[in-house]
């Protein structure tokens, strides 16, 4: 449909959806809540070439309207802002953007549906370590996360066993890992660990 400018004349170039070219790469830092992912991606958007994205799943629960939410209800309403944000990636992805993604892999389900969503060959897993103790050690000082919450993620995030690349926030700053992520990829190992996952769970 021809839109009309303001001139009066027919004018359609403002209507041309542009294209964007080939998928944009995805940095998926996986790990608990504590366990540094934030600082790690922060770091990451000085260090790598080119325009990159932060997105965290943290700030799709930070647009939810402060209602009560029942405790019957609190899982569900988590799900679905899960999804949400997979999409969300997905399509940030698919429209040529690049990406760090800070996001835990704390239910088999989201892995699941990431696998089908992203493009494998184009994005990186990096698993984001961190000892217990020094997590709840974290949580207590943070002071602005559920308490347990590391403790009940941290069988789960990273029991896929697979990563292209890994990093330890006890021993590493997170300057010092977003380093470490920068310098591996352009060596990373094929198939990428996306690829590996989608080949033996989907």
């Amino acid at each position: 449909m021809a839109i009309e400018a303001s001139s009066g004349t027919v004018d359609q170039t403002h209507a041309h959806i542009p294209d964007t070219g080939t998928n944009g790469k995805i940095i998926l830092l996986n790990g608990t809540s504590s366990s540094g992912k934030t600082s790690i991606a922060q770091e990451l958007l000085g260090l790598l070439n080119g325009s990159w994205f932060h997105m965290p799943v943290d700030a799709f629960h930070a647009m939810r309207s402060k209602g009560e939410i029942v405790d019957e209800d609190l899982q569900a309403e988590i799900d679905r802002t899960a999804k949400g944000f997979h999409r969300a990636v997905a399509g940030m992805a698919a429209a040529g953007n690049n990406l760090v993604v800070d996001y835990p892999l704390s239910r088999r389900w989201r892995l699941l549906d990431l696998l089908d969503l992203l493009v494998p060959a184009d994005t990186i897993l990096v698993g984001v370590h961190c000892p217990l103790p020094e997590l709840e050690r974290r949580e207590i000082e943070r002071g602005d996360r559920e308490r347990g919450l590391a403790a009940a993620q941290y069988d789960q995030v990273h029991s896929h066993g697979v990563h292209d690349i890994e990093v330890d926030t006890s021993l590493s700053s997170p300057r010092e890992c977003a380093l470490r992520i920068r310098e591996a990829l352009p060596d990373l190992p094929r198939p990428t660990a996306f690829e590996t996952l989608r080949r033996i769970l989907r």
